[in-house]
């Protein structure tokens, strides 16, 4: 991956790679950490610049949810989208709800040539919702009657 984006293939940069490979969605200090495991020398500015620079390439897209750290994630290129919860901070993929990037369609693009939309729903992960049993529109409509 790293020769066919015309990058160096050095050992922190396979480490950075594996590492958000292995943890989607996962910040700038969980990758240090992840990456300490095989280079336990390896700096902070180092993870940085390969950061920058896996992004920078495409290999590696950098998302930041609202009120959250910077996040990295190795699935790139298909315009997918993310949920968040407000409470934990998880974060999950989501693929775009109708058809092929049907969000690159913007009411008024203000002459702006648009390649990339980004959606983030936000909500309680499983983990965080209340143990309440989701009302169907079934209940709905029989507490109406």
């Amino acid at each position: 991956m790293l020769r066919e984006a015309a990058l160096r293939v050095t050992r922190p940069r396979v480490a950075v790679l594996s590492a958000v490979h292995d943890h989607p969605h996962a910040d700038t200090d969980s990758i240090i950490a992840a990456v300490r495991r095989d280079l336990p020398k390896v700096s902070h500015q180092a993870v940085y610049d390969v950061l920058r620079a896996l992004t920078g390439a495409g290999l590696l897209r950098r998302i930041q949810p609202m009120g959250s750290v910077a996040r990295y994630e190795a699935r790139v290129g298909d315009n997918h989208h993310h949920v968040a919860c407000r409470s934990c901070g998880a974060i999950a993929d989501v693929d775009c709800a109708v058809g092929t990037a049907p969000c690159l369609t913007a009411s008024d693009d203000h002459g702006f040539a648009i390649d990339e939309a980004e959606v983030i729903y936000w909500g309680l992960c499983p983990a965080c919702s209340p143990d309440t049993e989701p009302e169907t529109t079934q209940s709905r409509k029989e507490s109406r009657d």
